[in-house]
């Protein structure tokens, strides 16, 4: 669909819109078009087998050709985990991102061999005011978050200046000592903002964020209780949660050993580019934490969603290679389970109070502190920026509508409180903003090495072996005269127990032959694909009236 106004700027969620993680956000005018943030989100319980989750560029690659830049607001999963997937099909657009930001994303780039290729640009909202990309004038300004570095973008287009917080809050003490830009948000007002794109992910909570600083208080509290080994569980990208870590037991005489590929790499490249500090050489290598009695010694460990792979659910399971947990020690799980992820936490959790552990969560102590505004702080941006039109994204549906509910109290008519979806168009003109149709959009899954391979027909086929099994029914037919010569044969897996079931299997034996009883009987044996189909129809009548359930049936048929 063509702009209706030449002025008319096209603002396209790939993802990220109206969900917590994969964002991708287009800004497109004429030949000219932005990206700005390339993330992936974690698998859902309905969708087994999955690693990860990234956003359809379908629509960004068809005009790649037209894409000017990608820029990045922080150094999240869910911000720039899918550029080791999705950039190869995107180059050579040059990439803007901070310091650190680059720096983990160049690590990312390292481990997939694409660092070569890639146009990595830094920026820094000190001293690069304005990136020119195409017709769009990029403004990047900090913001704080959970991650040093971090940033939004003021874009001035022929619509109007559209102000995109990325994630953000209003820390006052945050652990890098870099608050967030409030004179570049109050030039920004003072210029005119057309549309504020904000996150609004914490919407539900009232007044203000607390600061990360306030983490440093409870960790001291456990440290000077506990008497065994600390096992602290976050994120792995939360740079500002481990020099707390860091400080914390320096001051209590313990050393700190990471435990998890993701960890130790941001570990190393944050230390490399300065963004964590380790004056009292705190840090030891993983496999010398052993030799520290358990009262000197703290391990950090990603984990902190209930993942099933990552440390935390191993050493929770018994089955990681270097430690084991039991009583006496305390572990910390310092993150909130983003949603969707509760009972994979909660079972986490469960495994580690029955190893024989403290654990020390959520729900018993101040853990964790969102890196996300709060209401006050989400009007506060309001105030500071004036929007005309407001379109809360990185955020779930029940977040969307409480915050336009904010937005009203804070002054903007409801009317200008836009909600989008992945794959809807936004247009911004001067004078209004209304839908204008849709892209392709959706999602793109890992499995293993392949990506994309798998959709929605391969995931009701795990779903029914997951939740009724599989059976095979083979049977060997004279291609000739179609008597069936062997068989029907079952074997079942995942369905019922062979050794408890004979009785079961016999009779369904006996009601396959009678039900399909020659196969050239009435017009002829007509192929092996016929029979099959009887195969499978007869044997899922009669399982699911014996049983009330439905395997999955796959018929074999031998033809001699």
């Amino acid at each position: 669909m063509e702009p209706t106004s030449p002025d008319a700027v096209r603002l396209i969620a790939l993802g990220g819109a109206a969900e917590v993680g994969k964002n991708l956000l287009l800004l497109e005018h004429g030949d000219d078009i932005i990206a700005v943030d390339c993330g992936l989100a974690f698998p859902e319980e309905d969708q087994p087998g999955i690693d990860l989750v990234l956003p359809d560029i379908s629509y960004l690659r068809e005009r790649r050709e037209r894409l000017r830049a990608i820029f990045i607001t922080h150094g999240h999963e869910d911000h720039i985990g899918a550029l080791p997937y999705l950039l190869p099909e995107l180059l050579p657009t040059p990439l803007y991102a901070t310091r650190l930001t680059l720096g983990l994303i160049r690590g990312k780039l390292d481990e997939a061999k694409l660092t070569a290729r890639a146009d990595l640009r830094e920026l820094d909202p000190d001293t690069d005011p304005v990136i020119e990309a195409g017709v769009f004038r990029v403004e990047p300004f900090r913001v704080c978050h959970s991650i040093p570095d971090a940033v939004g973008y003021g874009v001035s287009t022929p619509a109007g200046l559209i102000a995109i917080t990325g994630d953000f809050k209003f820390d006052e003490t945050p652990i890098d000592d870099r608050p967030t830009d409030y004179a570049k948000l109050a030039t920004f007002a003072e210029r005119g903002v057309r549309v504020l794109v904000t996150d609004c992910v914490h919407v539900e909570s009232p007044g203000h964020t607390p600061s990360e600083r306030v983490i440093g208080e409870t960790y001291d509290e456990v440290f000077s209780q506990a008497e065994g080994r600390i096992f602290i569980a976050t994120f792995a990208s939360l740079i500002a949660r481990i020099q707390q870590v860091i400080d914390t037991a320096a001051r209590h005489g313990r050393s700190v050993a990471a435990l998890g590929r993701s960890i130790e790499n941001n570990i190393r490249i944050a230390r490399e580019l300065g963004y964590l500090g380790d004056p009292q050489h705190t840090l030891v290598e993983a496999r010398d934490a052993a030799q520290f009695p358990d009262d000197r010694i703290v391990y950090l460990l990603t984990g902190a969603q209930g993942e099933p792979m990552a440390a935390l659910s191993r050493v929770a399971n018994g089955d990681h290679r270097e430690v084991a947990i039991g009583a006496g020690d305390t572990v910390i799980v310092s993150a909130t389970p983003i949603p969707g992820n509760e009972t994979a936490v909660s079972r986490v959790i469960d495994k580690l109070f029955r190893a024989g552990a403290e654990v020390i969560y959520g729900k018993r102590a101040l853990v964790h502190v969102s890196g996300h505004a709060s209401q006050d702080e989400l009007r506060l941006m309001l105030e500071l920026t004036r929007p005309r039109d407001v379109v809360p994204i990185h955020g779930e549906h029940r977040h969307l509508a409480l915050y336009a509910d904010l937005a009203v109290e804070a002054g903007i008519p409801r009317e200008r409180v836009h909600f989008i979806e992945n794959g809807d168009v936004l247009e911004i003109a001067p004078e209004r903003v209304e839908a204008a149709g849709r892209v392709a959009a959706g999602s793109v899954f890992v499995d293993g090495g392949t990506v994309g391979a798998v959709g929605d027909v391969v995931f009701r086929d795990r779903r029914a072996l997951a939740r009724d099994g599989v059976v095979l029914v083979a049977v060997t037919v004279d291609r000739d005269s179609g008597e069936i010569v062997a068989g029907p044969d079952l074997i079942t897996r995942g369905f019922v127990h062979v050794a408890e079931s004979g009785e079961l299997l016999d009779a369904a034996r006996a009601a396959l032959r009678e039900a399909i009883g020659t196969a050239a009987e009435g017009d002829g044996y007509d192929g092996w694909s016929a029979l099959q189909r009887r195969l499978r129809e007869a044997t899922t009548q009669f399982l699911f009236r014996e049983t009330g359930r439905r395997p999955m049936v796959l018929p074999i048929v031998l033809e001699i």
